[in-house]
């Protein structure tokens, strides 16, 4: 068992030490020095957020950008009550979904595409807030590479609470692989809270096709198809300015069935690099618990396994670490973060395999 243990947090190691060189591969952008020119399209679905949607179209108003370069397309997904859309400077619209699948973000986005007026597609959340540079560095990256599609980063604006910074430590473990996968030549995964690509590119991938049974997965699964037929086409964006700040949850229930949905794609990646690594980090916080209860209840091998347990909880440290830094979020809790996650995420992924999960108010 000792000797598995082994194998299993080494295997661990070996592959968060290879984010942390692929994080480093990925140079930072923050050029923001030529005339703008390119016209964007941004799409936000929506369902039931009429306390969020004004203070992401204030941050919208506060683009230091030409208005008349952007329009907002709002697509409300079967809302309680009709959002009311008050005077901006920009074009905006709102339309309704028009639902054909069992993903109704992906068939919202669909809708927007269509009436769309400009060619750059960008799909954002209504829970979020953009900086003020947000267009300004995707045009200047735009216009000095041959891009296709455009991944970027996203964090929490985190109150003083365990379960926010909890969410915290989460998302940058996921914000750490996301940018050190595409510094290792394998990028799989993506964020749609901030995502760009081209209405032609979409076309030429057909959309959602293939994966529109699942019902999330909007962005992931485009950008795992966009990468496997036109790799060289596909970048993400390390730059300050195009930070999208989105809200952590408020209760426990709520963030363990987000994770749930997120979790329940994971089989169906189209990524072998993805589905390995989910693998492995699954394993090692397996092994991690594993090495706990080996710890709390048999004696001997003390040394060994509390060794195995620095070694997983430090390789962990330097990725999140310079995550956060990248993202000007604060690491707080590390230790009982660290602790208690290995138990929730092997939940979610056990649960992700049976059982259902509540989203927008609906169940999947």
């Amino acid at each position: 068992m000792i000797f598995i243990l082994c194998i299993i947090i080494t295997i661990y190691f070996l592959a968060i030490g290879a984010l942390i060189y692929g994080f480093t591969k990925v140079n930072s952008f923050d050029y923001l020095g030529l005339k703008p020119k390119t016209k964007f399209s941004i799409v936000v679905p929506f369902r039931n957020e009429a306390e969020n949607l004004p203070i992401l179209l204030d941050s919208f108003s506060n683009l230091n950008y030409p208005n008349d370069l952007f329009e907002v397309i709002l697509v409300d997904d079967a809302s309680d009550f009709r959002f009311k859309i008050n005077d901006f400077k920009f074009q905006i619209s709102l339309i309704d979904n028009i639902r054909v699948s069992n993903s109704p973000k992906k068939d919202a986005i669909s809708t927007a595409i269509l009436s769309a007026n400009n060619d750059w597609i960008i799909t954002t959340d209504a829970d979020c807030v953009v900086n003020k540079n947000w267009l300004s560095a995707l045009d200047n990256y735009i216009q000095l590479y041959d891009v296709s599609m455009i991944s970027g980063a996203v964090t929490y604006n985190c109150e003083d609470s365990f379960l926010h910074h909890f969410q915290q430590l989460d998302l940058a473990s996921l914000q750490g692989a996301t940018i050190s996968s595409f510094g290792l030549k394998n990028g799989f995964l993506c964020n749609g809270a901030n995502f760009a690509y081209t209405k032609s590119f979409f076309q030429e991938l057909n959309g959602f096709e293939g994966n529109n049974t699942i019902a999330s997965g909007d962005d992931v699964f485009l950008l795992q198809k966009a990468i496997a037929r036109f790799p060289e086409k596909v970048h993400y964006l390390k730059s300050e300015n195009t930070i999208v700040i989105t809200k952590p949850l408020n209760d426990w229930k709520s963030l363990f069935y987000q994770r749930v949905r997120w979790a329940s794609k994971t089989g169906s990646y189209q990524s072998s690099f993805g589905k390995g690594l989910g693998l492995i980090v699954l394993g090692g916080n397996i092994g991690f618990l594993c090495i706990i209860y080996y710890l709390l209840f048999w004696d001997g091998n003390f040394y060994v396994m509390v060794s195995l347990l620095s070694a997983k909880l430090i390789v962990d440290f330097f990725l999140i670490h310079r995550t956060n830094d990248f993202l000007k979020s604060k690491t707080h809790f590390y230790v009982i973060s660290s602790l208690l996650y290995p138990i929730f995420s092997v939940s979610v992924a056990l649960y992700s395999l049976f059982g259902q999960y509540e989203w927008k108010g609906r169940r999947f």
